[in-house]
């Protein structure tokens, strides 16, 4: 499995939101003497749920999104409660895009812009459903709104 590994302005104030805010373990924090992280692994919940990170090294091509004005990608992260991690994400000076709210798809979904201009897409799974049951509800989305 790809593990994420995000470039940030500042990596320990990165760690320090990350924690608060989506309640993320630290297991690893490389930092050069400088006090800039050259590399940090955390834990969102079981072993196979990581995200790396380092400060940005812009001499070497390495720029976190604020400093490249967006970001193409999100990360989706399934948690136990999209309302108060939301709220969480608030109180840190995160930015809600979209509230929580029931998708057709099973979750209770959010999308929020960390303060380091990451873009994460938070669920909590309410349903489990099959793909052949996605893809109906999907085709009923689409020819609902003509498209």
């Amino acid at each position: 499995m790809p593990t994420p590994y995000l470039r940030v302005h500042d990596a320990a104030a990165a760690i320090d939101f990350y924690a608060a805010a989506f309640g993320a373990t630290e297991v690893v924090r490389l930092t050069e003497p400088s006090g800039r992280v050259a590399h940090a692994e955390l834990a969102f919940g079981g072993e196979d749920d990581r995200v790396m990170l380092s400060d940005e090294y812009p001499d070497m091509g390495v720029l976190g999104p604020v400093t490249l004005g967006a970001t193409p990608v999100a990360l989706q992260l399934y948690i136990d409660d999209v309302d108060a991690v939301c709220a969480r994400v608030a109180q840190h000076n995160g930015r809600i895009v979209h509230a929580p709210a029931l998708d057709p798809f099973g979750d209770r979904s959010a999308k929020v812009v960390d303060p380091f201009g990451h873009e994460w897409l938070l669920a909590t799974r309410l349903e489990r459903i099959e793909p052949a049951e996605m893809r109906r509800r999907f085709d009923r989305i689409m020819n609902a709104e003509g498209k």
